[in-house]
């Protein structure tokens, strides 16, 4: 099976399963291929670079593309008071965009605009904002450098403080101000934080460079209660061509799955996610056109 319509491509992410790619994975690179996918998003968290040159060198013989997604974490707070921290998290990007090269993505994308699950007690300030937007341009020299677009990610309020809203995203978008710095529509925080999430879209059409195609329960998409078809409309009629990337979750990995609230699976059996979750968003993404 291959893909059917080229205006959009559909990926995985590989959260799903873990958050370090290994070669005890790459049989879940062939299933991926036979289900119809044009892609795998990879957790870009840790590991070596050896783990992403053997993922490629895997990628290129069942021939997928990659994707590359990244998050900070308290000693890589991009919005940190310490300046040190912040360098930490300027660093991280830096090496996240390295294992992107490494992988041949054309794009990072993740809530690297602050860490996940750190929290102030209080609304973000001016200096927060600030010091993201320092940061991320500084990613977005070295992006652009590489060939990569960043795609970062507005996470719902009970992930995260600082970029919770489209219009939050937006705002860090034009602050940076960086033509390889844009924004990740991911339609689980959407369908909690927005009115309407198709009007963001539309709100939202100068920055949106990547998609995630997530159900309010991380479960299958389409048997959820996100307005799927009216999101897939408003993408068409922004002239989205990007990814479509399912971002699901299980307990596979207890540590990860504790970090998110996992707490219980949301499918039959976890290939239902993809195997389900394939032919739903094509179909879908035609019928929309």
């Amino acid at each position: 099976m291959t893909s059917d319509f080229p205006s959009c491509r559909v990926g995985m992410n590989m959260l799903l399963w873990t958050d370090l790619v290994t070669a005890d994975h790459f049989p879940i690179f062939t299933a991926l291929k036979e289900a119809g996918f044009d892609g795998v998003e990879f957790p870009i968290h840790r590991g070596e670079t050896r783990h992403y040159k053997q993922a490629r060198a895997e990628l290129d013989r069942v021939g997928l593309q990659a994707t590359g997604i990244t998050s900070l974490l308290a000693d890589t707070n991009a919005i940190s008071p310490d300046p040190a921290v912040r360098h930490a998290a300027s660093e991280h990007m830096k090496w996240a965009l390295e294992m992107c090269s490494v992988l041949e993505s054309d794009r990072l994308s993740g809530p690297f605009h602050s860490a996940f699950k750190e929290f102030s007690g209080k609304a973000p300030t001016e200096d927060e904002k600030k010091w993201s937007a320092e940061v991320m341009r500084g990613a977005a020299e070295l992006a652009g450098s590489a060939g990569i677009q960043l795609a970062t990610e507005f996470l719902n309020r009970f992930e995260c403080y600082l970029v919770t809203t489209a219009a939050d995203a937006r705002a860090l978008v034009e602050a940076v101000d960086h033509p390889s710095f844009g924004m990740l529509f991911d339609t689980h925080h959407a369908h909690i934080e927005e009115r309407d999430s198709a009007a963001s879209i539309r709100a939202s059409s100068a920055c949106i460079k990547h998609v995630h195609i997530s159900e309010n329960d991380r479960g299958v998409p389409g048997k959820g209660q996100v307005h799927f078809p009216e999101i897939f409309t408003a993408l068409h009629e922004i002239g989205y061509d990007g990814w479509l990337t399912i971002e699901a979750f299980s307990r596979i990995s207890p540590e990860f799955a504790a970090a998110i609230h996992i707490w219980r699976d949301f499918f039959d059996s976890i290939d239902d996610i993809y195997r389900e979750g394939g032919p739903f968003i094509r179909r879908l993404w035609q019928e929309t056109a």
